[in-house]
């Protein structure tokens, strides 16, 4: 079952709580793909059964989910190995920093100033996490390199400014000869060719972007075989 926002009394005021309490007593589970983090959680208060988080303005944990399968079918463990975020510090970064301190796996973040993810969310990994301003010291190494877009949703206004500061953290060939030798790149999709990765990355014959992408179908259906049989 598929609801809008416009499909729920919520569009007239109702509270997310009572909706909450509404549809949990239909279904076994709920996803909620919404901007503020804050209404996931308040929805999942008065949830009778559980609710994933399909991507808020914080976070992004089902792509985490889909990305780290993706490495473990490729490479295995990513316990001890280096991963290197390129850009803006938005909901995928932050949940690429929950993952390195709960996965073991350090993160180092390239990003300019004024750019950086939550100063809460960092506090949480504590040393699993180093920011670095310079991209390529920051992908020396890396087993990893992982991008996002320059502009997440309701920054569509800020577009421009944010390509001028972000174009040196572009993940592109010079970067990715810096990091290990068998390094892999990943994109959540949809990509900006030639802003935030190049073309040719994009439709390299090793690309595994294609194998991240089609994971989001597989990483769900095992979350959501592991929440019904919990």
């Amino acid at each position: 079952m598929f609801l809008s926002s416009g499909d729920t009394q919520m569009g007239r005021g109702e509270p997310i709580g009572d909706t909450a309490k509404v549809i949990s007593s239909m279904v076994d589970i709920v996803m909620i793909r919404t901007f503020a983090h804050r209404d996931v959680e308040r929805f999942a208060a008065d949830s009778k059964v559980p609710v994933i988080n399909a991507l808020t303005d914080e976070y992004h944990p089902c792509q985490l989910l889909a990305d780290m399968q993706t490495w473990l079918e490729h490479r295995g463990d990513m316990r001890g190995k280096t991963v290197c975020w390129l850009g803006d510090g938005n909901n995928m970064c932050h949940s690429y920093i929950n993952a390195a301190k709960l996965l073991g796996f350090h993160l180092k973040i390239a990003c300019p100033a004024g750019f950086e993810p939550s100063a809460e969310i960092l506090a949480f990994a504590g040393d699993s996490v180093t920011i670095e301003a310079d991209p390529k010291l920051a992908v020396a190494g890396a087993h990893l390199l992982v991008t996002d877009v320059w502009a997440s949703m309701g920054q569509e206004t800020e577009a421009e400014v944010r390509k001028a500061a972000l174009e040196p953290y572009q993940l592109n060939r010079d970067l990715l000869s810096l990091a290990d030798s068998d390094a892999l790149y990943f994109h959540c999709l949809p990509a900006h060719r030639e802003e935030e990765i190049t073309t040719d990355l994009m439709d390299d014959p090793n690309s595994i972007i294609w194998d991240e992408a089609e994971n989001r179908l597989h990483a769900q259906k095992a979350l959501i075989e592991f929440l019904l049989q919990s």
